[in-house]
This record gives structure tokens, C-alpha cells and sequence, in this order.
């Protein structure tokens, strides 16, 4: 009985070198397969066309980037310049209005002190 197993699995081996070596086989058969050489060509071609037009992506999206953010470093120094000028022009124009309101309360003290002036006038004229 021992050995009829010891034979079984001699045999199991066997069997199992046998197809694993006729796997190997087919396998290196295959490789020499033109056909199959034509296919892993095509694939290859296919896998060079396809990693060359994502190399284009990349640069077209970084000329895109750098180009986006040229114009937006040219639209912030425009909104600076635009803001510096809106800041001068309401500066010149709160000093202006300052300068009319000074000018404008001058005016109206003269106004006010010719008024006060007319009145003593008045009342000395009146004395006499």
C-alpha cells in the first residue's frame, strides 16, 4: 500500500513537471510567434504615439499656465496702477474740497465781520 501512493505521487509530479514544461513551450513558441511580434509592435507604436501626445498635453497646458498667469500678473499691476490713480485723484480731490471748504469759511467770516462792521457803523451813525 505504501508504495502504490509513493507511485501516485511520482506520477502526480511527473504530470505536473510534464505541463509545466509544455507551458514553457508553448509559451517560447508564442514568442517567436510573428504574428505575435506584430501585435507587441502595434502596441508599442501605440504606447509611443500615445505617451508623445501627452508629453504635447503637458507642454501646451504649461504654455496655457504660463500664459494665464502673465495676464494675471499684468491685470494686478493694471488694477495697482488703476488704484494708485483713484487713490491720487481722490486725494486731489479731498484736498481740493478742503481747500473750498477753507476757502469758503474765510469767505463767510469776511462775510460776517463786514456784516458786524456795517452794524457798529450803523450805530454810531445813530449817536451822533
Amino acid at each position: 500500500m505504501n508504495n502504490s501512493d509513493q507511485n501516485r505521487f511520482d506520477e502526480r509530479l511527473k504530470s505536473a513537471s510534464e505541463a509545466k514544461q509544455n507551458r514553457l513551450e508553448r509559451f517560447k513558441a508564442a514568442a517567436d510567434d510573428p504574428e505575435m511580434e506584430a501585435r507587441r509592435a502595434k502596441r508599442d507604436k501605440a504606447a509611443v504615439t500615445r505617451k508623445s501626445e501627452q508629453q504635447a498635453k503637458a507642454t501646451l497646458l504649461l504654455q496655457e499656465k504660463d500664459e494665464r498667469e502673465r495676464l494675471e500678473a499684468v491685470d494686478a499691476k493694471n488694477e495697482e496702477e488703476q488704484a494708485a490713480l483713484h487713490k491720487a485723484a481722490l486725494e486731489a480731490e479731498l484736498a481740493a474740497t478742503a481747500e473750498q471748504a477753507i476757502a469758503q469759511a474765510a469767505s463767510h467770516e469776511a462775510e460776517r465781520k463786514a456784516e458786524r462792521d456795517r452794524r457798529y457803523a450803523a450805530r454810531r451813525n445813530r449817536k451822533r
